[in-house]
């Protein structure tokens, strides 16, 4: 496995990034299936958020495949499947956007589903400029207390405006 650098990977959210997400989660009232995909996604976005790789790893299934949808100019637009191709492709997306924050607005789940929004910000190492905040939306899917989907939408002309500067 590819060892992707910590401090790229690493958000201002860090690990508390599954907390706070639980907590809007509160209101809802979640089966057990439900319960377990969004608890799997958070624990996975916590490990992300602080550069817990192997924890990932772990909550990675053999066969994941990642997607982002957006602007296929930039080198992260695209996907990747299995965790070996994954981790390559976390390595490019750290290497060309470091984010500065991270801020997620609304969380939910529904069987194998969880659905995640949200605003960033980041500067990218191409130009060096600052993005600005943007929306985004996560659609994971989990099986067997892992995550076999993460399909992430961004806006991805600011992200592409910042990049190509």
């Amino acid at each position: 496995m590819r060892r992707v650098p910590r401090s790229l990977l690493t958000t201002t959210l860090g690990a508390s990034l599954a907390t706070i997400l639980a907590q809007h989660a509160g209101a809802q009232d979640m089966n057990e299936q439900t319960q377990a995909s969004f608890d799997t996604v958070m624990a996975f976005m916590g490990a992300m958020g602080s550069g817990d790789m192997e924890t990932m790893g772990k909550l990675m299934a053999d066969d994941m495949v990642w997607h982002n949808e957006g602007d296929p100019s930039l080198p992260w637009i695209g996907g990747a499947s299995g965790k070996k191709n994954i981790f390559d492709f976390l390595a490019v997306f750290s290497q060309n956007l470091q984010t500065t924050m991270w801020e997620n607005t609304d969380a939910f789940a529904s069987g194998d589903t969880v659905a995640v929004f949200g605003r960033m910000n980041g500067v990218t190492p191409h130009s060096g400029k600052e993005i600005g905040a943007f929306s985004f939306a996560l659609r994971a899917k989990v099986r067997d207390g892992q995550v076999v989907l993460w399909h992430w939408f961004e806006d991805s002309f600011a992200v592409s405006q910042a990049y190509h500067g």
